[in-house]
């Protein structure tokens, strides 16, 4: 939650069609935003399949920016002006998460687990190790 705080944070100074009220309602919408990605996301993304596989994942580009569109007219604080400011903070959104989702978590031996609270992350490809 904390990183959807900062991330829709970060969003708002950037573009300024992205408004909220104070901390309260920033963090009431980053709660709401981790909910909807973590129980409406998935299920959207089985339903849209379908058109997934025709429109090469481009569909799921319009899952992402609904989860915004829904946090922004749930929680009174929060509010997104505009189509164009809807288009790039999903971009945005989406580049921080994915980003932060490549990071392994401590102790991990690969980036298959996330922990966003993981203070390194090595992009780079590291080579298998064979077992002698």
């Amino acid at each position: 939650m904390l990183a959807n705080a900062v991330v829709l944070a970060v969003v708002a100074l950037i573009l300024g069609g992205v408004k909220f009220d104070g901390v309260i309602d920033l963090f009431e919408a980053a709660a709401l935003f981790a909910v909807l990605n973590t129980i409406l996301k998935p299920l959207l993304k089985l339903v849209t399949l379908p058109i997934a596989a025709i429109t090469l994942g481009l569909v799921w580009f319009g899952v992402a920016m609904l989860m915004l569109v829904l946090t922004a007219a749930i929680v009174d604080g929060f509010s997104i002006h505009g189509i164009v400011t809807l288009f790039w903070a999903t971009v945005m959104v989406w580049v921080v998460n994915y980003v932060l989702d490549s990071c392994p978590a401590p102790g991990a031996k690969g980036a298959g687990t996330s922990n966003r609270l993981s203070p390194s992350c090595d992009f780079r490809t590291r080579p298998a190790r064979r077992s002698t």
